[in-house]
Order: structure tokens, then sequence, then C-alpha cells
């Protein structure tokens, strides 16, 4: 069977962690380079016990040196790096013909603009926005499998835009009424040293942050916008709750008159029926993180409160699988033309 030949750019902190875990037993990967600087030097089943006797576990961590990924032959490159940093490499990467899917958020917002207004800083690869591609697999299908460079969403977006894009595209919502309430475990944070994150600072603890502007909100608004056909703002309130992994979002908006509940479950199962990871539940049922941990699934459910005539919609995934590694395969399988669902049936 052929490989793709494969390198995770930042590969031990969490998310490199989880595409480490997706890519090390996908049938159709061959991993050829892991970079850490940290790591540099030390097998990946060193640094990571728990890959011990997996196939290509005994690949080192090197230094994320472009000419050095190319040189094991990679074809496709992964980029779990912090904003800002992501831009320099996947520049050089692409530069030397390797097809990059981006894990940060560099590449996610249209508008350089808007990225300095949110991370601000200038935008660091403005001539490549135009050929990247938002890595929302069900929704950007046939762009992302003709891309070669994926701007894969992040964890609270993906949770959001899903459930909501077929509702605006139909026009069955108000798009100016949408209010988000997400709540993310840890890991989202990242894997630094943080006092706010140590255990006794979240556990037994829920705490809103990033109010009222956090970063996601740019590519949030982006996406919404595109299904709405008009700009729009959203109220978008992310709390930090003390697991490990998931996130939970509770989406209200108002719906336009006449609206009904078969008009919102058909718009929906239209939407994803064809869809390996959208779980519709139902009209009346909630999501809970409990059934998406460790997957790549969203599950999504909805109600109408007829007292307020507003559409309640819930969604749980995993913010490190569905929310990126797992999301960040997905593209990587439509790009080279796999089936959509390799490497990512585990529940």
């Amino acid at each position: 069977m052929q490989r793709v030949k494969t390198a995770i750019v930042g590969a031990s902190g969490y998310t490199g962690s989880e595409l480490l875990r997706l890519l090390l037993q996908h049938p159709h990967v061959e991993l050829t380079a892991v970079t850490s600087r940290a790591e540099a030097g030390k097998s990946i089943e060193s640094v990571f016990p728990r890959f011990r006797k997996l196939s290509g576990a005994t690949l080192a961590f090197m230094e994320p040196d472009p000419d050095q990924i190319a040189a094991t032959g990679a074809q496709a490159a992964f980029l779990a790096l912090p904003h800002g940093v992501a831009a320099e490499i996947a520049t050089a990467l692409i530069a030397r013909g390797i097809k990059v899917i981006d894990l940060s958020a560099d590449f996610r917002i249209h508008d350089p603009a808007v990225y300095q207004e949110f991370y601000a800083h200038p935008h660091p690869a403005p001539e490549l926005l135009a050929s990247a591609v938002y890595g929302l697999p069900e929704v950007h299908t046939d762009a992302i499998r003709a891309a070669s460079l994926i701007a894969s969403p992040g964890c609270y977006p993906t949770s959001i835009l899903l459930p909501l894009i077929p509702l605006l595209r139909k026009n069955l919502l108000d798009p100016h009424s949408i209010i988000a309430n997400s709540m993310s475990g840890v890991s989202g944070a990242g894997k630094k040293p943080d006092a706010a994150f140590l255990f006794c600072e979240c556990n037994e603890s829920l705490r809103a942050y990033g109010i009222p502007k956090h970063r996601h909100l740019a590519e949030i608004e982006q996406e919404l916008s595109l299904a709405a056909g008009e700009p729009l703002c959203i109220t978008f309130i992310p709390h930090l709750v003390p697991v490990n992994t998931g996130i939970h979002s509770a989406i209200t908006a108002t719906l336009r008159p006449g609206t009904t509940m078969t008009e919102i479950t058909n718009a929906l199962e239209n939407a994803y029926a064809d869809s390996a990871f959208v779980r519709l539940l139902g009209p009346g049922v909630c999501a809970d993180t409990k059934n998406v941990t460790r997957t790549n699934f969203i599950d999504i459910g909805w109600h109408i409160d007829s007292r307020t005539n507003r559409l309640i919609i819930t969604s749980a995934e995993d913010n490190v699988v569905k929310g990126a590694g797992g999301q960040a395969v997905q593209s990587f399988n439509l790009i080279f033309g796999l089936p959509e669902n390799a490497g990512l049936q585990t529940v």
C-alpha cells in the first residue's frame, strides 16, 4: 500500500501529540519527520511512552528546519505551532512543494487587517492568504481537495460554525441575534507553564475569559458572514471548565418569522446526510461531551423556545480531535484522495 510521507512540525504539545496518536496508526501515512526544539534527538516513544510498540514510534524528533523536513521526502506537513510562528515555516515548506495543513490561526482570517486587530501584530505572510482554504471539511470539501495550504479551524469555531452555517444559508435565523456560550477543557490553553492553568487554579472552578473579543471570534464571524451573505457580529462567551478535553457550546438565535422545527431539522439533515463525523441528535436532545471525547465526532441537538421565538442549539466535540488534530487529518484525507474517515474511526 502506498503511504503518504508526512511531517508533524511542533509534535510535542497537546495538539501535536494528538496528531502523533492519529498518524502513527493511520493506514495511509508514513511519518518521516517530527519536530520539537525541546525534544530534538529523542525518540517519539521515549517522550510519549504510550506510543511504544507502534510502528514508527522509534522516529527521533528533529529541529524544525524546512530543508531537513523536505529531505525526508515529506509530501505533507501538519503545523502544530503558535500563531505568528507557523506562517514562516509554512511559507518555506510550500516553496519546497510540500502541502501544508496549518493548525494555528495564521491563515484562517482572510483580511490581514482583521488578523492584526485580533492578534495584535501584522500578518506574517499576507501573500499566502488568497491561496489558503479554511479547512472545515463538511463545508469546504471541494476547495480542500484542491488546496496546497489548509487553515484548519479553531476548536471553538468548529463547535459553533457546523450547527449554524446550514441554518444561515437557508435564512432561518436572524443573523444579528446569535449568542454562543462555549465551555472548553484546560488542554485548549495549550501545553505551556501558566499559573492560571495549574490544577489548583482550575479544579473545582468555572470561569469565563476572553470577553468580549476572544481571538476565535474573528474566524467565527468571517465564516458566519459568508453563510448569511452579509456582515454580522455575534456575542461569544468562552468558559474554562476543569476537564482535560471537550467543548460544549450552547447557541441561541431568534428564528425568522414562521420558521418551524421541521425546517430547522431538514436544513441540518440535508447539510450533513453524508458527513462521516457530524452526528445529529435531533430535536429535544442535548449534546454531551462524554460521548465525543477522544473521537472525531461532533454531536448536535436543538430545541425551539416558543416563549421567546429563539432556537437553542447544543454541540459537543473533543477540542484536540474534532477541534484540532482529527479535523486536520480529515482535510489531509481529502487532499490525498483517501476515505475521509481513514485513521479516524476511533470511539
